[in-house]
Formats: structure tokens, sequence, C-alpha cells
């Protein structure tokens, strides 16, 4: 028998078996339209380079134990609703999200209100079992604990209490006037209400013991989730792995694996992104100034794409606790004027991002946010203007000496303190700021922020004179952190994110106000108002977004740039990518 046959019939064969095997389920792209997939590699595993392993990768995790990258969380799970490139909110887990004065979202005369959910038919958690309504129940039980750390933050805090009258169904009824409540997600990794497995964690929760609870092996190396991808493998200190689950939403992703790799080291980051060892860089794996000698790198022969995702807020917070204000002029609101008139952001932008970054006049604006443009026309902005700070600190009894530093009859030379943490850009940034007051006639001292500072909230709250840091990019985070509820002090354990103790009690109220109103107008008005005191008032000095840079190869298709105000994540759409 000649050879001939056999391999006809074994070409034949595995054709047959090819043609008549289970198909990858098509995915949608942000148009609607089918993207097409005829050169693209299913089984490839996606590499992703970050700075930092996180310490778990649920969206919501006990004890404070949230992961900060929407890397590590987005692969793994998902939510009621999904935020697209644009900021819009879509239904994921839910059939459709609540609209205001419907049935889905009502309003009841005595303030409070409720919401509801109808989830989508068989959905299942990434071990095979079905998510119920009740998932979502038990997990607001678990959110709820004060002991876990999450019951205070939001929208948590403002849930009365959940149910679920059929498998399908929820209810989210709310102690108060919540304008958020029809999309929950406030940031790329808060993400709202994550359900969580009754199954395995119920037993565990009833048991009341909170720090075994919060250390159980489900919140890392056993993870199960309802996301594009399946924890399959964690090893600590080197990557985590998972596998596209098949039962997903929105169907199987189009890359079969995905790992993410922990290289603290930008250096390293860069040279296995050269190498081909990882097709893209995240949350910091890569400094500003490489990813633009990468870019430039990459231009010629189209080798790769470049994207930016803001990630926080950078401000400098002057001291407003008279008992560490040093010099105490720091409380002068002619003081705070002229050091806001002799920052110097265009030479941070130029130093630091090339000229590339987005520089900040409000302390509430996010350019990219529909709301921006009324809000920027509102506000009092400072210049870089050295005569006016001249005239400000004149107005304030400080005089030029003959030596150009600026002098009080009787406090004397204006000597501050500069503090911001250390490492990467910060030293740069430190000194470009320090040199632009000097110009001026500031004397400034910079105190670099050791990194066990850094971890300490009481060394960085009682600082003497102003200190540069970040604040949660999104708006009603970013409202939150002006708050006088919000100031580190000694009985709430120096937690908070107003920086400086700046207290105001006009903003308070607006900000309580803007929390519990729905008219989206009444909103505006609130927002504008609220800007035009920070500029008023500067609690803060805005200097820019910070922004994560994020390489990719070219073949890696799929990722946009999103806009810089969503709630969003470049990694939203994670099952629709493509290696080819």
């Amino acid at each position: 028998m000649t050879r001939r046959p056999v391999l006809l019939n074994l070409l034949a064969w595995l054709f047959l078996a090819a043609a008549c095997g289970p198909g990858l389920p098509a995915a949608s792209n942000p148009s609607g339209a089918e993207s097409p997939a005829i050169d693209a590699v299913p089984d490839r595993t996606l590499v992703v380079a970050v700075r930092n392993e996180p310490s778990t990768i649920a969206a919501v995790a006990p004890a404070g134990g949230g992961a900060a990258s929407a890397f590590n969380v987005r692969p793994f799970n998902a939510y009621l609703e999904l935020i697209d490139e644009r900021g819009q909110p879509r239904p994921y887990l839910a059939e459709g999200l609540p609209e205001l004065n419907t049935e889905s979202w009502q309003v009841f005369p005595d303030g409070r209100m409720e919401t509801r959910y109808q989830l989508k038919s068989n959905l299942s958690w990434h071990d095979g079992a079905p998510l119920d309504a009740a998932d979502f129940v038990f997990a607001w039980r678990v959110y709820s604990v004060p002991e876990l750390g999450v019951a205070s933050t939001l929208p948590v805090s403002l849930m009365e209490g959940l149910s679920a009258p059929d498998s399908r169904s929820l209810v989210i009824r709310w102690r108060r006037l919540y304008p958020n409540a029809g999309v929950l997600p406030i940031g790329p990794v808060q993400p709202g209400l994550p359900a969580l497995p009754r199954h395995l964690l119920e037993a565990r929760f009833n048991e009341a013991q909170w720090d075994a609870f919060a250390n159980h092996p489900f919140w890392t190396r056993e993870f199960v989730g309802l996301g594009p991808y399946r924890l399959e493998q964690w090893e600590p200190g080197s990557y985590l792995e998972g596998v596209a689950f098949s039962g997903h939403v929105l169907g199987r992703p189009r890359i079969g694996r995905y790992r993410v790799q922990f290289i603290g080291d930008s250096n390293t980051a860069l040279a296995n992104l050269r190498a081909g060892a990882v097709q893209m860089a995240a949350d910091n794996a890569l400094g500003f100034q490489q990813w633009n000698e990468l870019k430039r790198e990459w231009a010629p022969g189209n080798a790769g794409n470049m994207l930016r995702s803001a990630g926080s807020w950078r401000a400098i917070w002057p001291q407003f606790r008279a008992e560490y204000a040093n010099p105490s002029s720091i409380l002068d609101l002619r003081v705070r004027k002229a050091l806001a008139h002799s920052t110097d952001r265009q030479g941070i932008n130029e130093t630091i991002w090339d000229g590339e970054g987005v520089m900040l006049d409000s302390g509430i604006a996010v350019p990219g946010a529909d709301s921006f443009p009324v809000i920027d026309g509102a506000v009092i902005k400072y210049p870089y203007d050295l005569p006016s700070a001249e005239r400000l600190m004149n107005e304030a009894s400080y005089l030029k000496g003959s030596d150009g530093l600026l002098v009080h009859p009787t406090l004397g030379r204006f000597v501050g303190e500069l503090k911001s943490t250390s490492g990467g850009d910060a030293e740069t940034e430190r000194s470009v700021l320090a040199n632009g007051w000097r110009r001026a006639g500031f004397e400034m001292q910079e105190a670099p922020v050791s990194a066990t500072e850094s971890r300490d909230p009481q060394a960085r709250s009682i600082f003497q004179t102003m200190f540069v840091s970040t604040a949660n990019l999104f708006e009603i985070n970013l409202i939150i952190s002006f708050t006088t509820q919000q100031i580190a002090r000694p009985e709430t354990r120096w937690l908070g994110d107003n920086r400086g103790g700046w207290s105001n009690v006009a903003f308070d109220r607006l900000a309580d106000a803007f929390n519990e109103t729905l008219e989206a107008n009444e909103r505006m008005q609130q927002r504008i108002r609220m800007a035009r005191i920070l500029s008023e008032e500067l609690p803060a000095i805005p200097l820019y977004l910070s922004f994560s840079p994020i390489p990719f190869i070219s073949a890696l298709r799929g990722p946009v740039q999103v806009s810089l105000a969503t709630t969003g994540g470049v990694s939203w759409n994670l099952y629709e990518w493509e290696m080819r």
C-alpha cells in the first residue's frame, strides 16, 4: 500500500476535526462590529510587567488588603457594570443599570432610596458554581463588618441593606440620597459591590474570626472570581497567571493566558520589553523618561504603541495646623498665593514630562470630565508670575534683602521646608519646585521622606511648611479629601486624606450637599462653588495629573487610550485583546 492515500485520509480527518470542533465565541469591540480573528493566536500568553506584587487580586478585600492595580484586579473579576474607555457605564453581570425615577431606582419621601438589578442568566464562578444574587447580599454582609476595614468606604457605607428576592434579582436599600447609586464604581480599583462566593466563604465568615477570615488563602492563591481569566498559579515574588475562562459573561477571552510579572526595577522591565519577554508594561513598571525613550525607539518601525493612564492628582499641601506650621506665615493666604504664583509648573512639565504633562489649576476639575470647561472658567488661576508673588509678600510685610531673600520685620527670613517622598521623579520635582521658589525670594529646604516615614501616617501629617503628595483622581474622592472629616488627627490614628489639615465650613456643607443631590444642574453649581473656594483659599496648590506609562508591542491588538476623567482603566476590555 502506498503512503499517499494514508496521508490524504489523515489530512481530511484533521480538516473535519477542526471544522466540527468547538468554536471561539465572538467578542464585540466598542464599535459593535466583530473584530477579524484570522491571524489571532488564542493559545498565546500575554505577559504584563508591573512594579509591585499585589497583596490580593480580589476587587475588594478585608482589612484594607485591596490591590492598587487594575491590571491585577480586572482579569479575575467581573461586576454589575463595566466602565468603558469613554467613561460610560455598560451592563456587565446585570442586564441593565438602575435609572432614576423608574422602578429600578426609586426615591422615597423620607430621603431613602432603592435600586434594583436583574442578573444575566447562566452566570458562573470560576469553579463552575452558579452565581446567585444572594452572593451579592453575602458580599455586603462581609464588607459591612467594621473590623474588616471596608465598612466606612463608598458606596458600602451608604447601603442600609440588600436582599435577593430570587436567584437573579438584587435589591439595594440606601440610607439616604446618593447620586452615584446607579453606577457603583468610583475608580478602576474601587468597583463598588463585587460579589463573593458564599459556597466558599460563608461558613468561615459565620465563625466571626476576623483575622483568620482576612488571611484566608481565598484572597490570594485560592481566589475564585467571575472575570475573563481564572487564576491558575501564583508564584510569590515572581508572577501570577490566569487561564482564559470559557464561562466569562462576555465570552472567552481571545488570548489563552494572562501573566502578571512582578519586576521592581524599571531598567529590567525595559530590557524584558525590548527582548520580547513581556508584551506590555503597566503600573509604573517604566518611568516616563524610559517611556519616551522607547517611544522614539519604536516609532520608525511601528514596533509598539504608547498609552498613558492617569493614576492620581498631584499637589502641594500647605500646613494649616498652627501647632506644626513653620514658618507661621504659611497660614497667611497672601503667602500661599505668592507661593502659587512662583510654582514653576512649566519647569516640572519640561523636566519630568518632556512637555507632555497635563498641568492643573483647579482643585477638583480634571481635564476630560464633562464639567471641566465650566469649572476651569470659574476658578482663580495662579500663573507663574514673580512680580505678583513679590507684591503679595510685600502686603504680608515681607521685603527682599540685599541677597534677594524675603525677610519679615518680626518673623525674620522666610525659611520653609518642602517634603516629598524619595525615589523616581520625586527628587527632580522637589528640586524644580524649590529652585523656583528661591528665585522668588523664598529660602526653601528640601526634605525627602524616607520609605519608613512614607508608611507612617503621622510622619506624613506633621510636616512644617509644605508636603508634595498625590490624591485620588476621581471626583467624589477628591472632594472628600478636602473636608474637615478627613483631617488626620491622633484620634483617627493619623489616618485621613486631608493632608494639610485645612477646614472650611462652607466647603464642608457643599460637599455634604453634593453627595446627596440628584439633580444634575444643581450638582454642577455645587461643583463650581467648591472649586471656587479651593482656588480662593488654596488648601492645596495643584500641579499635574500623575501618569502611569503603558507601552505594548504592536502584535498586541485591543488596548486603547482611556479618557483622563474616566473611572475605567486601560484593561477594561481585556477579553477582546488579541495577539497576532
